[in-house]
């Protein structure tokens, strides 16, 4: 299949470019390197060094054989869009390109307009170039399980049968998300299965849990292939945190009591994910939902495993959480559709084993202590 990857230069695009090219796709990327300026704007790094995108693509080549083609431009360019697609007319499109980042979109009113202007207007435009240069193009978008925040009911796959005085029907699951970015992904999902209800496309919907891992078994190739480690407050993910902080020796820092609980994937099943969902597509006027998930635990349970797996002494100290949202809560879901078309998923300890702490040995002189700890307050830019 002809795959075109939107966020390919990303920490999960670029891997996600490779596995398909790996598993013998035919791949373009496409991007606008949004994601470094953030670094510049927030003053914080990858951990693990990343070249830019036409290193990494020649770099590749030298190792594969196998070409990416790159598309450099903003999916809010509507021309530059709908010319990339005409011009590389692929089967699917996987779209990682949104701002991703729930603190960022909380940062200040500038920051939660940008995250919903780019992140929404940017998904319109690929629908409305999809129906309008092919509509059997497959879309494979990147939505979060920050969708449904966290009710008390169990979480279905994205659909909810519903009884109601004497009457039932199908609809979309409640969402209740706990960011602007969160709700920028609700806004998505509703326009896709619009669009696939009424224009009769094809989407498969992946409501993410978060990602942990930084490596893949094409990534591992040449250090030239690297993608990212985010660890900073703002774009680093909790399990990142606390592995750079048990080796540096310092106490893992939980948010509130710990009680959150959220769903975690490998980065190896992310991108195993997606091509599942690229090779088995949805059958048109399908908005398909699957979780993508591997395993759910809470904050401080992360914490518990980091501190066992490492070996060394470990404290864990509690913050004040700057966020908004139940210090603990039900976390029941549903996530049968990925296993049900082959994922074998990685386990959680055996990445923290094999590679997140030689990782972060390896680099822990580009930590940038200031960084880490909370950076936006959900409730700071409000004045009371």
């Amino acid at each position: 299949m002809r795959v075109l990857v939107l966020g390919g230069d990303g920490y999960l695009g670029w891997p996600t470019a490779l596995h398909l090219s790996d598993k013998g796709h035919e791949v373009a990327v496409l991007d606008n390197f949004a994601r470094r300026q953030y670094d510049v704007e927030l003053e914080a790094e990858s951990l693990v060094p990343i070249e830019d995108l036409a290193t990494r693509i020649d770099a590749w080549q030298e190792v594969s054989g196998k070409k990416i083609i790159s598309y450099i431009g903003d999916l809010l360019d509507a021309e530059f869009l709908y010319n990339a697609v005409r011009e590389f007319a692929p089967d699917s499109i996987v779209h990682y390109a949104e701002q991703s980042s729930a603190p960022y979109s909380m940062i200040d009113r500038e920051h939660a307009v940008y995250t919903q202007n780019n992140n929404v207007v940017g998904n319109l435009n690929l629908l409305y170039a999809i129906a309008e240069i092919n509509p059997d193009i497959h879309l494979v978008k990147l939505g979060t399980m920050g969708e449904y925040g966290t009710p008390n009911i169990d979480i279905e796959e994205g659909w909810l049968e519903v009884e109601h005085n004497g009457r039932t029907d199908r609809m979309l699951y409640p969402k209740k998300p706990g960011s602007y970015y969160h709700l920028s992904k609700v806004h998505d999902s509703h326009n896709i299965e619009f669009a696939c209800r009424i224009w009769d496309l094809r989407a498969t919907d992946l409501n993410q849990g978060v990602v942990y891992g930084q490596e893949t078994p094409q990534t591992t190739l040449d250090p030239r292939l690297a993608t990212r480690f985010d660890y900073d407050g703002v774009f680093g993910t909790v399990l990142n945190r606390f592995v750079i902080q048990a080796v540096l020796g310092q106490p893992l820092t939980v948010y509130g009591k710990g009680g959150q609980t959220r769903g975690l994937i490998d980065i190896r099943d992310t991108v195993e994910c997606i091509r599942l969902a690229v090779e088995n597509p949805a059958e048109r006027g399908e908005f398909r939902v699957f979780n993508q998930l591997t395993a759910t635990m809470s904050v401080s349970e992360i914490a518990d495993l980091v501190a066992e797996a490492f070996p060394g002494p470990v404290q864990i100290e509690h913050l004040d959480n700057p966020r908004v949202e139940q210090p603990e809560h039900h976390y029941n879901v549903k996530h049968t559709g990925l296993v049900g078309l082959g994922l074998k998923p990685h386990l959680l300890s055996d990445t923290l084993i094999e590679s997140m702490f030689d990782i972060v040995g390896a680099n822990k002189h580009r930590v940038n202590i200031d960084r880490m700890l909370p950076q936006v307050s959900w409730r700071g830019a409000i004045k009371s």
